[in-house]
């Protein structure tokens, strides 16, 4: 736990402390630029329902890099994966529902992919190494995002049985990546070694509790999921619900 200070510098910035952290807002031009240009292409390209699912994954991108939360996310890994939570399991299949379906691949494959980013990036040495370098932070958000909106995308054209399956498939995954974060014995997160303890944390219990969010709340989305496609295909309009959409 000898990491410095300056040994890390996250895309959002330094970690905050409790005092400050709600005026860190993120307001990279480019980042705006690419919200706007993807806001202008929602409104051009949707109507209806597709069109308030495409306002909703922007309003939600929005939330994830440009309110504090991104600064925050640089001071507790709990925020952090807040922020992945919300980017994988919220962004991305409003962003999967908001357009015409299309195929789009192997479920299988769609969700093998999306587990297997997903904790790689969550390796410590991957992790460390999006919180030092833009480039590597923006592969890791957008690899994250990729995969999982293939992966809703898939799971939308999917028979409703192979639908509950994988969804099923990727609450375990994420629900095993978080007891596995709850009850390592030390912290494995170097870039907040230091940036925890302003916020009466210590790293382990930063850690520990970024792991409960993802064994219980984060893992919950999927288990809602599924059920919800349970329920169309075992319910009074099973007839319509033999894929998911």
């Amino acid at each position: 736990m000898s990491a410095g200070p300056l040994a890390w510098a996250p895309y959002c910035g330094p970690g905050p402390g409790p005092e400050d952290w709600l005026t860190r807002w993120n307001l990279d031009p480019l980042l705006i630029g690419v919200l706007a240009l993807g806001l202008a292409l929602v409104l051009w390209r949707t109507s209806g329902r597709e069109r308030l699912l495409g306002v909703g994954a922007i309003v939600t991108l929005a939330v994830i890099f440009v309110s504090p939360l991104c600064a925050l996310s640089s001071a507790l890994f709990a925020a952090r994966t807040v922020h992945h939570v919300l980017l994988v399991a919220v962004a991305a299949p409003l962003i999967a529902w908001s357009f015409p379906s299309r195929r789009v691949g192997p479920l299988a494959l769609a969700t093998a992919a999306q587990a297997v980013v997903f904790w790689a990036w969550h390796a410590p040495a991957a992790y460390g190494g999006a919180l030092s370098n833009d480039g590597v932070y923006w592969l890791m958000q957008l690899s994250l995002l990729g995969t999982a909106t293939w992966f809703w995308a898939a799971v939308r054209r999917a028979p409703a049985p192979a639908a509950v399956a994988v969804l099923l498939i990727a609450m375990v995954a994420m629900g095993l990546l978080g007891a596995l974060l709850t009850f390592t014995g030390q912290p494995v997160y170097a870039p907040h070694f230091l940036t925890t303890a302003a916020w009466g944390l210590s790293p382990l219990e930063d850690q520990q509790a970024a792991g409960l969010i993802m064994w219980a709340p984060a893992a919950a989305v999927y288990l809602a999921a599924a059920l919800m496609v349970l329920g169309r295909w075992i319910g009074p309009d099973a007839g319509e619900g033999a894929r998911v959409a």
